[in-house]
């Protein structure tokens, strides 16, 4: 079972009437687009775009996927709740949920990223230092 206050992470968007499809609800292509600013704010929070930034090392997005649940409509809020899934030696993975104005699950998506050297072009090992950041999430 999903426990909502295991994701301490929470990003608030507005749904925009560019975000709906012909049926009028949100359209599938825009949940996706949530999960990536979901993403993005973990990043900051967790320090890796500072880090990429700095040292042109960070993450890179290898796996997504999205389960969805129910329907958001226009007009509304978009609330994307995210969390760290797992650690491995040289990936981890995130947990996404999406939810409604009303805190109803819309949503559930799943993200694994690579650790990725972009001047080598090749990935490296999840450093001690962002391994003991993102276990705060």
């Amino acid at each position: 079972m999903i426990k909502i206050s295991d994701f301490k992470l929470s990003l608030e968007l507005r749904i925009d009437w560019g975000d709906l499809d012909m049926y009028e609800h949100v359209n599938n292509v825009s949940y996706m687009r949530y999960l990536q600013s979901g993403r993005v704010n973990f990043w900051e929070a967790s320090g890796i775009h500072e880090f990429y930034r700095n040292s042109n090392q960070g993450t890179m997005l290898v796996s997504t996927k999205c389960d969805f649940k129910r329907s958001l409509n226009y007009p509304g809020k978009a609330v994307v709740k995210t969390k760290l899934d797992f650690i491995g030696n040289k990936s981890f993975g995130l947990k996404h949920l999406i939810l409604d104005e009303k805190g109803e699950i819309c949503a559930e998506g799943t993200d694994v990223v690579v650790c990725f050297d972009f001047d080598k072009n090749e990935t490296f090992p999840v450093p001690d230092w962002l391994r003991k950041k993102i276990s705060e999430f």
